[in-house]
């Protein structure tokens, strides 16, 4: 069940999830920005980070900084008891999201009460301005928990903030210095417990990220990333299936869920791009060994330890995946680049490994500390070592007073380079390609109408072959401000130094090639179905139940088989926690790993209503996959029609224990006809028992669920179900039973 990955990879080192183990105690709802020092730094929710080191309290919005994003140090926080601002009330602040913006570093945050404020630096770590409020609350046109927010820049400049919890994701224009929204709300997503909104824009679409389900229930959290996407920040935002995210249903698109190993609740996650041009998805998980913190003093109680995690973010077939659907990564795995081949970050305060012509000099600032600085005519300043291929991603931080600045790559001299300039005189993003001294056409891209050259800016390059793709932004978070597209001549596609190269007044920093990522372009397979077992198999052909069916607390009222289905009217009980009172229709399930699978007619209309299968122990432990009617926290009555996957059984783990529990986790779209699977893997060595879920809509095409776990103890039975309010009627095709 643990689903594995066999791809090779050539990045540099190696990391082991989670990557803040031995910094902090946790890291929740992450976000990393690459700064302009040439360094990493992430940002996380208000929590209890040294409490294994004896500390009492919490850090307010806990800073961490890496060289390489796989090892990290602890860097400070954003706000302390003493500057702390009054009007917070209190309250503690949550799910941070960094950007850069007018040259400086923004920080919006959440309040656990509700609402949005923003802090200000020019450095990563500091000092911070409080700069306000940015969203006060929700207003009618916005039914939401006003926090988990994310910024957004688009091509055109124009900011959007993005926020809501619990259960809808609204957006809206913010003002030109991205310090207010300031713009009607619209809705882009709803969903059971949906939040954590993250936009990215790659070639035509946007990609909200979002996660639904329990962030914070312990090794019962049922988080898992998902997408949706659209060719308008505003939406509509759709699946993999088309399938609108404003639709009252659960959604598939699938980007990370929980795999089986120890990781599980896996969400609420960041995004960042390495040196070679891989993404990598930022999120937090939890550890179903260690899921919960004890007791707090003075501070919160139930805490769920949630430490930060990365992995590697796979776009297959236009859609982002983590480790091509492999999920959260255990064990040691190939890591980020975090070194460039050529070039560097100036921080040495020389230019020694460098070629310049006269012209630059080094310079020194608070925030990129050692850069260069150009002031003249036409001049270049190059690495003296070069790439060793063709196929790279090159990048420079690059800011002009006056005139032109540029990254140069595939730079062999003055007479043969590409190069990617942001040219203020045109206002525009301009790359011309020289062999031999001659241009061989310079193609330009409008830069939005006040752009400004005098704060620091990106340029990315990359290099596929003879394919040249430019971006302009101010953080490489997705959010590009420019982007073009070209084909080079073959003489031009060719490894060489990487360098920056100005006329006028321009500075430049962080100028350096690596090597291009390999994009990974297959999933890893999914679960098929082995043999069928038709003696664990019904295909309800006769007139009675058969006799190899048992049921607990029935038989139900109502249920009859005929016409090839069993119908089964549900039920006003429940089977939920202390409340046991449902019918369960119960068979034998085979030795070894099995699937099993149903077909099920059920359209349910009240808040509640829901039927499908259940691998079941006891009424205390079981994992159920239903169709299910849940309704919004703040729907009005909403209700949406959701495929439910559910576990409970024991939580030991908190204080005091806690005798039963169970946790949600949302699948694919439901449909009033759905086919259902549930596949059983005992795991030996570590004495666990796995089920993974799926659903479909047209027993084709499967949308499949992350795993849940439980220690094995008796065995499971194959079940049905259908509780819980009265008023809908389930219809069973067939249980079909294989093995695996």
């Amino acid at each position: 069940m643990k689903i594995a990955l066999a791809v090779t990879a050539l990045l540099t080192g190696m990391f082991t999830n989670p990557v803040s183990s031995g910094v902090v105690d946790a890291f929740p709802d992450p976000t990393v920005i690459h700064a302009k020092d040439g360094l990493w730094y992430a940002y996380g929710t208000q929590n209890p980070v040294f409490q294994s080191k004896g500390e009492a309290g919490e850090r307010m919005l806990p800073i961490l900084r890496s060289k390489d994003l796989a090892t990290w140090e602890y860097a400070g926080e954003v706000f302390t008891p003493a500057t702390k601002p009054a009007w917070h009330n209190g309250a503690r602040l949550w799910a941070p999201d960094v950007r850069y913006i007018n040259g400086r570093y923004y920080v919006y945050y959440s309040l656990a009460s509700g609402g949005v404020g923003l802090a200000t630096a020019p450095t990563p770590t500091g000092p911070w301005t409080d700069a306000g409020t940015v969203i006060a609350s929700a207003d009618a046109s916005c039914p939401t928990f006003t926090i988990d927010q994310a910024q957004f820049t688009d091509a055109d400049g124009a900011h959007y903030m993005y926020w809501g919890s619990y259960d809808t994701i609204c957006v809206a224009r913010m003002n030109a210095d991205a310090t207010r929204v300031e713009g009607p709300a619209t809705q882009v997503a709803r969903g059971r417990r949906l939040e954590g909104g993250y936009v990215v824009r790659r070639g035509v679409f946007y990609y909200l990220f979002y996660s639904d389900a329990g962030c914070c229930d312990g090794s019962y959290s049922g988080y898992q990333v998902k997408a949706g996407r659209s060719t308008s920040p505003l939406g509509p935002f759709t699946d993999d299936e088309g399938v609108d995210l404003m639709e009252p249903t659960s959604k598939g698109a699938i980007v990370a869920g929980p795999n089986g190993n120890r990781w599980t609740g896996p969400g609420h996650n960041g995004f960042v791009t390495d040196l070679s041009g891989q993404d990598w998805l930022v999120y937090h998980a939890i550890s179903t060994a260690d899921p919960d913190f004890p007791p707090i003093p003075n501070g919160p109680s139930g805490l769920t330890k949630r430490p930060l995690l990365i992995d590697r973010l796979d776009w297959i077939d236009g859609w982002p995946v983590v480790r091509a659907g492999a999920g959260p990564s255990e064990g040691a795995q190939p890591g980020p680049v975090g070194s460039y081949d050529a070039g560097g970050t100036f921080g040495e305060g020389s230019l020694s490994g460098w070629r310049a012509d006269p012209g630059w000099w080094i310079r020194t600032g608070q925030d990129a500390r050692g850069y260069v600085s150009h002031a003249g005519a036409l001049s270049y300043v190059t690495s003296t070592r070069r790439t060793t291929t063709a196929g790279v991603r090159a990048q420079a931080d690059l800011r002009v007073s006056s005139g032109a600045a540029g990254l140069t790559l595939a730079h062999v001299n003055r007479l043969n380079h590409v190069t990617a300039w942001l040219d203020e005189d045109r206002g525009a993003l301009v790359t011309d390609v020289v062999i031999g001294g001659l241009s061989r056409g310079r193609q330009v891209t409008a830069l939005p109408a006040g752009f400004d050259f005098g704060t620091w800016h990106t340029v990315v390059a990359e290099l596929r072959g003879r394919d040249l793709t430019v971006q302009v932004s101010a953080d490489k978070l997705g959010d590009p401000v420019a982007e073009q597209t070209r084909r080079l001549p073959q003489a031009a596609a060719r490894p060489g130094a990487v360098g920056a190269v100005a006329r006028g007044a321009a500075d430049a920093d962080n100028v350096g090639a690596a090597k291009l990522y390999t994009p990974v372009t297959s999933r890893v397979p999914e679960p098929r179905p082995g043999e069928l077992l038709p003696a664990f198999s019904d295909e309800f052909d006769g007139t009675a139940i058969d006799a190899k069916w048992q049921w607990v607390r029935g038989p139900a009222a109502g249920v009859s088989v005929g016409g090839g289905v069993l119908s089964w009217p549900t039920q006003n009980a429940d089977l939920h926690r202390t409340t046991n009172t449902a019918s369960v229709l119960l068979r034998d399930a085979p030795e070894g790993d099995f699937t099993v699978e149903t077909k099920l007619d059920f359209a349910p209309t009240l808040g509640n209503q829901q039927a499908g299968l259940v691998l079941y122990e006891n009424d205390d432990r079981y994992f159920k996959m239903t169709h299910s009617v849940l309704p919004l926290a703040r729907g009005n009555g909403a209700v949406l029609q959701v495929s439910e996957f559910l576990k409970e059984g024991e939580r030991p783990t908190t204080t005091p224990p806690t005798a039963v529990f169970s946790g949600p986790m949302f699948g694919g779209p439901a449909a009033s006809t759905m086919w259902l699977r549930m596949s059983y893997h005992h795991d030996a060595a570590d004495n666990e028992v796995e089920v993974r879920a799926a659903t479909s809509r047209d027993g084709s095409k499967w949308v499949w669920n992350g795993v849940w776990t439980l220690p094995a103890k008796d065995k499971l039975k194959i079940g049905l179900v259908s509780m819980n309010r009265a008023g809908a009627v389930a219809k069973f095709d067939y249980v079909r039973t294989y093995h695996d």
